[in-house]
């Protein structure tokens, strides 16, 4: 079904990387930039996060000797230091998800670009290297992101969802590596019912949410795709759901034939694959229009399309049997 299988190190049947987008409350303060600081209910929910469960994730990645990524913004890492230093304690990669969760088609390209600046200082500074990746918040990709993190020497993205295995991203005669994901591989549409942003999902009990990612790694198996997972730790660092973390990492395992790696490892494999010429990736040229398509007009409504008669196939009729 994957056209073009990439090969996995030692001959792994599929690559799995389970990622972490901690927020914290970080986009508390942005919906309610005036009263946050009146809202303990959401802050509780969301500082659960760094510091209830980030220690008890890392403790499960510890015992079960699986390395994972934590996106993580700026602001968050200089807010939460304890929860940061046991990521990096714990081996786990570090990696770039703005400042403060702005999400970056909301912002100027001057903003954007700032964003990215201060992310990568913080980071470079609390673990002493550049992040290797980056995932945008709000999965907020805009038409200058990609080029800011080219510029800045980025090894790869992780926001996009355009295919099962990795691919590259190209600006001008520059590349990165895309690490794609898919909304079914994301705990927040599982999970998430909060209040104060209008969510309203039903919540799934975690064995009906571990069927769906069962499901996903089940194919990538198959295929030899890739699985990346995208949890919250306020969300799925609950009990019954880290729970129930523990037993899908116990099902792989015993499957065998899987490639557990931080995304900086993915990155780094795909990129020895190209250059080495063993593998040739799909490649998406960027941007992907220069703008709005000409069929809408300015106030966004379709335009009208005159299609001439003489362009327009008489209709086949059938003989009535």
């Amino acid at each position: 079904m994957i056209r073009n299988p990439i090969p996995w190190p030692n001959g792994a049947r599929c690559a799995v990387c389970f990622s972490f987008d901690l927020d914290a409350d970080s986009y508390v303060h942005l919906a309610y930039p005036q009263d946050a600081d009146n809202r303990l209910h959401s802050l509780s929910i969301a500082r659960y996060g760094p510091e209830v469960a980030v220690p008890r994730l890392v403790d499960l990645f510890d015992r079960t000797e699986i390395p994972s990524t934590f996106f993580t913004p700026g602001w968050v890492i200089e807010r939460y230091p304890a929860a940061v230093e046991a990521i990096l304690k714990g081996g786990h990669e570090l990696a770039h998800h703005g400042y403060l969760h702005h999400n970056p088609v909301d912002l100027t390209p001057e903003q954007e670009r700032e964003a990215v600046g201060l992310g990568i200082d913080i980071i470079k500074r609390v673990s002493g290297r550049r992040p290797r990746g980056y995932r945008a918040p709000s999965w907020g990709v805009s038409r200058n992101t990609i080029r800011y993190l080219i510029d800045e020497g980025f090894d790869y993205e992780s926001s996009l969802f355009g295919d099962d295995i990795p691919y590259l991203l190209t600006y001008g005669n520059r590349t990165l590596v895309e690490i794609p994901t898919a909304h079914g591989l994301d705990d927040w549409p599982h999970y998430m019912n909060w209040r104060d942003f209008n969510y309203f999902m039903p919540i799934s009990a975690p064995a009906r949410a571990m069927e769906v990612f069962g499901a996903e790694f089940e194919a990538a198996w198959t295929y030899g795709g890739l699985w990346v997972s995208v949890w919250h730790p306020h969300v799925s660092g609950r009990l019954a759901r880290c729970h129930a973390i523990e037993s899908l990492i116990t099902h792989m395992q015993a499957k065998g034939g899987v490639w557990f790696a931080r995304m900086e490892e993915i990155a780094a494999h795909v990129r020895g694959l190209v250059e080495s010429g063993r593998w040739t990736p799909r490649i998406d040229r960027l941007p992907y229009y220069d703008g709005p398509i000409p069929e809408l007009m300015p106030d966004g409504k379709p335009r009208r399309r005159v299609v001439k008669k003489a362009a327009l196939k008489p209709a086949v009729r059938r003989r009535r049997r």
